[in-house]
């Protein structure tokens, strides 16, 4: 399938299923390597990183655990500025090394209210690990410590990912195609 309907719109394949599965590969491989001798603790955005989250875990070698956090900040496609946490974390964190997997990064606000939640729980160490990031949007000074893949600041589905509900489980990446 090389375009999909989702609603009103259409999308045109972007990044194909291969592509994804190296990408995941090389950030488990290099997270592994930071976190040797540790148990970090891995956390899921909801609900876009489900796939990568699952995927990612599969394919790191040594000890983790796995918690996923929920918030939102997605009205159709344009990212809102009001994020709003929804669940939230029940481990222990202090002294914990702290890995958050996100699916994608662009404006940077749910990666403002992550390191807001976190900056209070004592843990060794928070580290920020992403599928997609659209650099030409990113509007904070905050560290992403692993990038898999910059993208243009075009909107995407699939792979977890969404528009209003539907493509989520899309096995590749579809890109918004130009609206006229």
């Amino acid at each position: 399938m090389n375009t999909v309907k989702l609603h009103d719109l259409s999308f045109n394949s972007f990044i194909e299923e291969e592509e994804i599965n190296n990408i995941v590969q090389s950030l488990a491989t290099e997270i592994a390597k930071d976190c040797e001798g540790e148990t970090p603790l891995f956390i899921g955005i909801l609900n876009g990183s489900f796939m990568f989250v699952s995927d990612f875990v599969k394919k790191y070698k040594g000890d983790c655990e796995i918690s996923f956090v929920k918030l939102a900040s997605y009205e159709g496609t344009s990212s809102t500025e009001k994020v709003k946490q929804l669940v939230g974390i029940n481990e222990d964190l202090e002294g914990r090394t702290v890995v958050i997997l996100e699916d994608i990064i662009d404006t940077g606000n749910t990666l403002q209210e992550i390191y807001n939640i976190f900056k209070d729980k004592n843990v060794k160490q928070l580290k920020i690990a992403t599928l997609f990031f659209k650099p030409d949007v990113f509007k904070k000074e905050l560290p992403i410590d692993y990038v898999g893949k910059s993208i243009p600041d075009k909107f995407i589905v699939g792979y977890g990912l969404d528009y209003n509900g539907l493509g989520r489980n899309l096995p590749k990446i579809y890109q918004l195609t130009t609206q006229h």
